[in-house]
């Protein structure tokens, strides 16, 4: 999940569950001035009647209106608590202050004041009800604006989070985007975008910074890489150069051929490793020629031509079938990309066993028995990666994956519990 992602959802939900405990309080306390104002008309009516009957000695008459109703009715001295209750308000269904929300029920929902009186020697209770159905109304008015009040805040505040932090989070987009296209090979600098934000401008110095010190460490392992296979090839050429003068020479015992001849294979795996060392140094600094039209089928042909000895010797079955492909690449590169996949399908794989080669639909898979366990996908392309039993340089397949990126093609790895394919989509 995005972090504006999370961040909205956090504000929002924070931001309801606020406004939804805020509404609650909101309309507890509306509710409650609202009833306070119709107890207050209550106790005035009740003091009304209070100074009636000192007045008059009598009870006042008594009559029913749409506005409050009162009765009196006969009761045991003492027998009466004053108190505020809920009650239902009998609905006078004639004359022009009907209620509309009466909708045809008898009685609707009131508040009443039970109260005592005494006239003489006789002793009655009081119960004055008032209608509460304009106060509801006026409570879901007040709630129903409020919701609406709620509701266009939250969209506000949404409309201003989305719009807003995503300008706020531009930098750090670009900053992003920068580093995705960083390459470690090239020259290009990463770009730092302008912002006022002092965390984004630390982090733009930061990322500038480790930049700068990964393309000095490169260049320096890269020239000492360089440098060093070069100067390797001299002596490597004065060793061969003088084995291949001691082995011309008569006389040898056998420990001595196996010696030398154990001194010659050193040598020659050396070679192989000098010469894998600077074709990386080429495909990295793109110092290997133009490109040009391919034809696919023909190189792959004269391939399996080149090595039909080694397959005859190692009793390998190979089957191949083959489609027209013409592309346009780099002719060295994709000889030396091919030649790896095919020697590696060789290389590591089982006496008798089998090799498939199929080209089509813009692919070349090499499938090959082996070991019967899958190599680790994450490290299988990385440098001197082999097995133990492996002559090889464990330069193979890094270059074969190098060319494959600096080609523009993709290089994957898949067993299928028989046998190991490596599938090039040019």
């Amino acid at each position: 999940m995005k972090l504006l992602a999370r961040y909205n959802r956090v504000t929002l939900a924070t931001t309801i569950v606020v406004m939804l405990i805020t509404g609650i309080i909101y309309y507890v306390a509306i509710k409650l001035i609202l009833i306070n104002d119709v107890d207050k008309d209550l106790v005035v009516e009740e003091n009304e009647i209070f100074e009636y009957v000192n007045q008059n000695h009598q009870l006042p008459q008594v009559f029913e209106s749409n506005e409050q109703q009162i009765t009196f009715t006969g009761a045991r001295p003492g027998s009466v608590t004053r108190q505020f209750v809920d009650t239902l308000y009998k609905n006078i269904p004639s004359g022009r202050h009907r209620h509309h929300h009466h909708r045809g029920e008898e009685f609707e929902s009131g508040r009443g004041l039970i109260s005592s009186v005494a006239v003489g020697a006789k002793y009655y209770q009081i119960l004055i009800v008032k209608s509460t159905v304009e106060t509801e109304d006026l409570l879901k008015i007040i709630v129903g604006i409020t919701l609406g009040v709620i509701l266009l805040l939250l969209l506000v505040l949404f409309m201003t989070n989305r719009l807003l932090l995503n300008r706020l989070w531009q930098p750090f987009h670009n900053l992003l985007k920068e580093l995705r296209l960083f390459n470690i090979s090239d020259n290009r600098s990463i770009l730092q975008p302008e912002t006022n934000i002092d965390e984004f401008k630390e982090l733009n110095q930061a990322v500038a910074a480790m930049s700068s010190r990964v393309k000095n460490d490169y260049k320096d392992l890269k020239t000492f890489t360089e440098n060093a296979s070069h100067e390797l090839l001299t002596p490597i050429a004065v060793i061969n150069s003088k084995l291949d003068s001691l082995l011309q020479t008569e006389n040898f015992s056998q420990q001595q051929s196996k010696l030398l001849n154990d001194l010659y294979g050193a040598v020659s795996r050396l070679t192989r490793l000098n010469h894998a060392m600077l074709l990386l140094v080429k495909i990295e600094n793109h110092l290997v020629g133009e490109r040009q039209a391919v034809d696919v089928r023909r190189v792959v042909d004269e391939l399996i031509i080149q090595f039909e000895e080694i397959f005859h010797d190692k009793e390998l079955k190979v089957n191949y079938k083959l489609s027209d492909l013409i592309i346009d690449t780099n002719p060295y590169l994709l000889d030396v990309l091919l030649n790896n996949l095919l020697s590696n399908a060789i290389r590591h794989n089982l006496h008798s066993g089998e090799i498939s080669i199929q080209l089509a639909a813009n692919k070349l898979i090499i499938r090959n028995t082996g070991e019967n366990v899958a190599l680790q996908t994450d490290q299988v392309f990385k440098r001197f990666q082999k097995s133990s039993s492996s002559e090889g340089s464990g330069l193979g397949l890094t270059i074969s994956k190098q060319i494959c990126e600096n080609l523009g093609f993709t290089l994957d790895y898949k067993f299928d519990g028989r046998f190991h394919s490596f599938t090039t989509t040019f």
